[in-house]
Order: C-alpha cells, then structure tokens, then sequence
C-alpha cells in the first residue's frame, strides 16, 4: 500500500468554497477554534456592524465551524477583523452554538497566546517578562497581558476587562418548576443571571451536568420574559447572554468557589467562565464581600479547571458604578485543521441534535 503524502493536501471539494483554515486551542477545558484563512471579508465600520454583518450575511461560516460534523453543540469560536480603534491590534468576534457574543473571557486568554505566537503583535523587548495584546471585542477593548520568554508564550495570561457591575439584585423571578427564585444580574462583558444552585434544590458540585443545564435554561428565560436588560453604552450589547450557578459561596475566602454557566442555545462552559468570572467579581464587589485587588479563585463544576480574578480599580459605566476586572488563567493549544465543502453534500452548513 502506497504511503500517504508527507505534506497533507486537500480532499475534493467544491473549488468555489474555500477550505477554513483553524487553529484549535482550549481555556480550562473550553474549546476555541480560531480562523485562520477562508472566511470570506467581514465589512462593517465598526466591530458591532461587523457583527451585525456576519450574522446576516455569513451566518454559514459559524454553522460550518460550531455545527456538527466539523464540531459539537458545545463548540465555541472566533474570527479575527480588523479594528477601528487605534489603540487593538486586533479586532474579535465570538462564535457560539446560538450566534454571536459581546465577550468571551476563555477567548480573550488563548486569543492572547495566539496573537503573539503568530505575529500578530510584534515581539515584546529583549528580557521582557509579558506582553500586551489589546484585544477589541464586541463588548469593548480588553487589554490581554500574556507570559512570554525568548519569544515563546507560556504560562497564565490575564486580562482586564471593560467595565463591570451590578445590574439588579435579589431579583425575584417565577422559575417554573422552581417557584420564585431570587436571582442577582451582573455584566461582564455579558449579561449573566446568578443564582445558587441550593435555590434551586441542586448540588453544584454533584448534580448531574444535565440536571443543572436544565435548571439554568429555566433561569435563563424566566429572566429574560420577566426583566428588560439594558446596557448605558449600546443596545447590541442589552440581552441576557446566561445563568451562572454557584456554591452559593460569595463572602471572600482563600478557598474557590465553584460555579457552572450555561449560555446560547444551552451551552455548558467547560471552563469556570472569564466573562462571568468578571461579572461575578463586579457583584462580589457591589455587595461589600471583595475589596480592591482582593484576588479569588473560580473553580469549574465541569472539569475542576480555576481562573483568579480580582477587582483593580472603579470606575462608572453610565450612571452605574462600576469596575475593571483582572481574570487570570491557562489556555493550550490542541491542534490545526482545514475544513472543506463537497458541493452535493446536504449536510454542508452542519446541524445540532437537541
């Protein structure tokens, strides 16, 4: 039998459709696909009418990528685009099982690695420890600070978030087949609800993943149907993006604290969640429980994985006093690949099971 090509080459696909190039990496367990080639130009003059864009006109690409058979309902992704601030090297946006998001902490993390691995920054001085990666995700800029030597990444990276608070707290919301639940809404990026699984007669460390998914999603539109979310700044970023359960541990301590978020169309982060961990902190904050730059430890309910983060300074977002969040954690790569289309295959832009 005939050995197989040293470099790989592309099986028969539809000419006109051309191969996505990824690079696949992971936060905590999180999945990132990161697009390196093949998507098709994303125009708009600023990054929301870029997403805006995206979604209405190359909605396909994000379906090729997150949707079953090239990925998983859980599957999580970005494109990279240009930016109109002067201050990003690079522009971002998210790609989930359900569309489009404002942030993505696990993203910011690896997106750090990444764009100092593949020259997308230049090369920090000679015996610099970290370099900096301005990051313009939908939500805002987000300043990535990543470990490096000789040249080479490693380590955690951390960022610092845009401005995060406290939307609403001891909400009362009617939970089917819960009751009424009290339930807390911050921002960190994203709008996540906070609710102690124990609210809701769960366990956040024991409960089956299915069990907690479920009570979450009742959460998440008991929310969304019984409280209007806004945002001061733009109405592309006011919707409630999921549901954080925790431990209910919220006063500080030098131990973590676990939770689990489940965002979109029924998601479950693997990680402990970088844009919820912001939230979360942001709401630890308002309630008097964390000072400034009093560090915490996130641990996931899915893989045990842990962020830090911590408060490092106030500031407002509209009239809503608020704060800059550092989140720290690891992120790897795993891999690369090129995706094609056949132009007979029926199955071409990819499908979910529920």
């Amino acid at each position: 039998m005939a050995s197989p090509p040293a470099v790989p080459r592309l099986p028969p696909h539809d000419p006109r459709t051309p191969a996505l190039s990824v690079v696949d990496m992971h936060t905590g367990g999180e999945p990132l696909r990161i697009v390196l080639a093949g998507c098709p130009e994303v125009v708009g003059p600023t990054l929301l009418a870029k997403r805006r864009y995206m979604r209405q006109h190359l909605d396909h690409v994000r379906r090729r990528l997150m949707f079953e058979p090239r990925g998983h309902r859980d599957m999580y992704g970005a494109v990279l685009v240009p930016s109109e601030l002067p201050d990003a090297h690079l522009g971002v946006l998210f790609l989930h099982n359900e569309g489009y998001s404002s942030m993505c902490g696990h993203a910011v993390l690896a997106l750090g690695r990444f764009a100092l691995d593949f020259g997308l920054v230049p090369a920090p001085p000679a015996g610099a420890r970290e370099a900096l990666v301005n990051i313009h995700c939908p939500c805002g800029l987000v300043a990535a600070f990543v470990e490096c030597e000789g040249g080479r990444t490693g380590g955690p990276v951390r960022f610092h978030s845009v401005p995060a608070f406290a939307l609403a707290t001891d909400l009362l919301v009617d939970v089917p087949g819960h009751g009424k639940v009290m339930v807390d809404i911050a921002y960190g990026g994203a709008f996540y609800a906070f609710v102690s699984a124990e609210k809701l007669g769960l366990d956040v460390c024991s409960t089956k993943t299915r069990d907690l998914m479920d009570a979450a999603s009742a959460v998440t539109e008991a929310v969304k149907a019984q409280f209007k979310i806004n945002h001061p700044d733009s109405e592309d970023l006011a919707f409630l993006y999921g549901t954080i359960l925790t431990d209910g541990k919220d006063a500080y301590s030098e131990e973590p604290t676990t939770n689990i978020c489940v965002f979109a169309d029924e998601q479950v982060d693997r990680s402990p969640t970088g844009s919820g961990v912001t939230a979360r902190i942001a709401l630890q904050y308002h309630k008097g429980l964390l000072e400034l730059n009093q560090t915490r430890a996130f641990k996931s309910s899915a893989t045990g994985s842990v962020f830090t983060g911590k408060a490092v300074r106030e500031v407002k977002c509209g009239d809503f006093k608020a704060v800059i969040v550092e989140v720290s954690g690891q992120a790897h790569y795993t891999g690369t690949a090129s995706f094609i289309v056949e132009d007979d295959d029926p199955l071409r832009d990819g499908f979910l099971l529920k």
